[in-house]
């Protein structure tokens, strides 16, 4: 019999907290293909500073969504998501399953929940609604999202501005409340039976193992990766050379900083970025958070998930 349910399980959280070891544990044990949820790691020739799997861990597991763009590419969601249905139906055709891993939270909202598709803003809508928001101030705009998208009103605080304004500019642009255009995008979601899994450690052990991060990146070549990009061509200016790392180098080579304060700054940001990683997911209250060496707890809830939906199918 077809089954009803088509699972998939992500390992998710923030950069540097240890999810590659545990995704290789998960995959052995449940028989599953990993894919990349990294908005950097499609990228060819970005191999340290991305912190790809090593080709002894990808020979382990098969990985997909890495490699996949050249580094002067504008990858977006929409094709992260197309790349990552091919993907998935080869893995379900060899009778595997699909877990996704990684830290960009954007992507793993677009196969949870869908994308729509957006008609481009009209510049003058937005630089108007950033005008009435210098004149009338925000809880003036708060109110009328309230008023037009009650659900986005609920979902945000009333003192993110970038979210209000973008709530109002979807509405203004397009006629749909961005709450409805959610709803239509989730119509076409790719993965919306999934078990999320959220690793976290306590502040100062991931800072940490963030520090223990940027040392491996140093030895293991980080900057003469950078240099290689640089004498291909691939120049500061493009969006994947400003990633964290890459920017760093480049800003060394340039001769903005010396070395320790260049790996200072490394450090640093790549804690800040951890951070935002971390708000982004703890929003999501379908994540299940565990430390990752609560491995056997893990594959527990594994377990029993893949059970329930399996007697979901018999019934």
């Amino acid at each position: 019999m077809m089954p009803l349910h088509f699972p998939a399980i992500a390992i998710i959280g923030p950069t540097g907290v240890g999810k590659t070891a545990l995704s290789l544990t998960v995959a052995q044990r449940f028989d599953c293909e990993i894919i990349s949820v990294d908005s950097m790691q499609v990228y060819r020739h970005m191999d340290i500073g991305t912190a790809k799997a090593s080709p002894a861990e990808r020979a382990l597991v098969p990985h997909h969504l890495l490699d996949v763009a050249d580094p002067t590419e504008e990858y977006s969601v929409a094709r992260y998501l197309a790349d990552v249905a091919m993907a998935v139906d080869g893995i379900r055709q060899r009778g595997r399953m699909p877990l996704l891993v990684g830290g960009t939270g954007l992507y793993l909202r677009g196969l949870k929940e869908g994308l729509f598709e957006m008609a481009p803003c009209d510049e003058s809508i937005r630089q108007g609604l950033q005008d009435r928001l210098q004149k009338e101030g925000g809880e003036a705009l708060y109110l009328e999202l309230g008023r037009i998208d009650p659900p986005t009103a609920t979902r945000i605080h009333p003192n993110d501005t970038y979210r209000l304004l973008r709530g109002l500019e979807i509405y203004h642009s397009t006629g749909l409340s961005w709450s409805e255009h959610l709803a239509k995008g989730r119509q076409a979601a790719l993965l919306p039976e999934m078990l999320k899994i959220g690793l976290t450690w306590e502040r100062e052990k991931l800072y940490q193992r963030i520090n223990l991060r940027v040392g491996q990146m140093v030895e293991e070549g980080v900057l003469a990766e950078v240099q290689s990009l640089l004498a291909q061509g691939y120049g500061p200016e493009l969006k994947s050379m400003q990633a964290i790392g890459y920017r760093h180098m480049v800003e060394f080579l340039r001769g903005d900083h010396d070395w320790p304060e260049t790996l200072e700054l490394l450090a640093r940001d790549t804690r800040r970025y951890a951070k935002r990683q971390y708000t982004w997911f703890r929003r999501d209250k379908a994540i299940h958070w565990f430390e990752p060496v609560q491995k056997e707890e893990i594959c527990k809830l594994i377990s029993d998930y893949l059970a329930n939906l399996e007697e979901a199918d018999k019934s």
